[in-house]
């Protein structure tokens, strides 16, 4: 992520006001509520992970141990155990 050098965007009065709270320091200033975005939704990364949990535990329901789901995918038991709990939650088959 880039950054904009604040004199050019900010009054001087506002920057004065900042520097008085965090001298020379790199800051960030979250987005509006109205203007945030859901996580994944600028990349398809989201929907890789929906894919991959679907899958795991696709291979949960046709035999294979929460061990070799870990191994396949390299994550960890406990990773697995997450997933499939959410997926027994959501109803998929």
């Amino acid at each position: 992520m880039g950054y904009i050098r604040a004199e050019e965007i900010l009054p001087i009065e506002v920057i004065e006001l900042i520097q008085q709270y965090v001298d020379g320091t790199n800051i960030y200033i979250p987005r509006k509520q109205d203007n945030r975005q859901v996580w994944g939704t600028k990349t398809a990364y989201r929907g890789e992970l929906l894919s991959r949990n679907e899958s795991i535990y696709k291979g949960y329901l046709s035999g294979m141990t929460v061990r070799e789901l870990a191994g396949s995918y390299c994550l960890s038991e406990k990773s697995i155990q997450r997933i499939i709990r959410q997926e027994k939650g959501s109803g998929v088959s």
